[in-house]
């Protein structure tokens, strides 16, 4: 007999629904939407008891959307979607130099070249919340995960606006004690290499047999071994010469990188706080330009 007094679906919840969808179970959705499996395991069960159909198959390997529950992420992403909009709308209504500011850059970036930069535009603007979400992953600015982004790309999505402000060089770095012990330029050079690259360029190997002594996958995790002489590894210039602990192996060629960028969201670039950033954090990265291409030591 069919139920008509079911509980009301809190649209909330579905938030739970699409969130468990695309990270395979509540322990991912939890992580993601900053609460415990528990808690996402009651608002899933809510949904399910408000929409009288079981959404996900309990599964040893995780949850799977059954039909329903694909309907009900289909509708969630629907929602997500026009509540970024309806956000990015009014949003671009702002006309004050104040409101939160949500910028993401990788966490090198934000260490080595934008942390000073955040600290002077927020002592000139106090009224703005800044808030830094540092990950190298790529946030959906269309979603308001974030306001402004800093990339390295080639080709940024064509829904944000910005500026290319500079390609970047990279070379060889290793620790200047590594350096100071490595009287023998035949030997081999102890080298770290990252599990997500084929290998080193022919040009470096033409310049000197490696003999690999760690695998990283992070450039993070790359840079304190190098700065630990465990071994050399190919970085961007920025990091390598803006590092006292680190100098360039010598005759290393040098490779040109990825470009890095600073975007928002087209919507967004006429909102004062945002436009004034965007211009604040431009000028201050191009007086670092010899850094990002490799002339600072010239």
């Amino acid at each position: 007999m069919c139920n008509y007094y079911r509980d009301m679906l809190d649209w909330n919840d579905l938030k739970f629904v699409l969130e468990t969808a695309r990270h395979g179970g509540t322990s991912g959705a939890a992580r993601a939407l900053g609460v415990n499996h528990a808690t996402v395991a009651r608002r899933i069960s809510a949904a399910e008891d408000a929409l009288g159909a079981r959404l996900f198959e309990r599964l040893p390997s995780g949850y799977k959307p059954t039909e329903a529950g694909l309907d009900a992420v289909r509708t969630a992403e629907a929602m997500e979607t026009m509540q970024a909009d309806l956000d990015r709308q009014i949003g671009s209504r702002d006309t004050e130099l104040k409101g939160e500011l949500r910028i993401t850059a990788s966490q090198l970036l934000f260490q080595r070249v934008l942390a000073p930069i955040l600290r002077e535009f927020g002592d000139a603007h106090p009224d703005i919340d800044l808030k830094l979400v540092a990950t190298n992953a790529s946030l959906n600015l269309a979603q308001r995960e974030a306001d402004v982004a800093f990339r390295f790309s080639k080709n940024p999505p064509e829904t944000l606006v910005g500026r290319k402000l500079f390609d970047q060089r990279g070379t060889v770095f290793a620790s200047r004690q590594l350096l100071a012990a490595d009287a023998n330029a035949d030997a081999p050079l102890d080298w770290i290499r990252f599990a997500h690259w084929p290998g080193p360029p022919a040009e470096i190997k033409a310049v000197r047999a490696l003999r690999p002594r760690l695998t990283v996958d992070d450039m993070t995790a790359a840079v304190g071994a190098v700065r630990a002489g465990i071994g050399a590894t190919r970085m961007a210039c920025f990091l390598g010469d803006s590092d006292p602990a680190l100098a360039r192996v010598p005759g290393m060629p040098m490779f040109t990188q990825q470009p890095l960028w600073v975007l928002t969201h087209a919507d967004l670039k006429d909102v004062p706080r945002i436009r004034v950033f965007l211009d604040f954090a431009t000028q201050r990265l191009m007086e670092l330009k010899p850094l990002f291409e490799g002339r600072s030591k010239e």
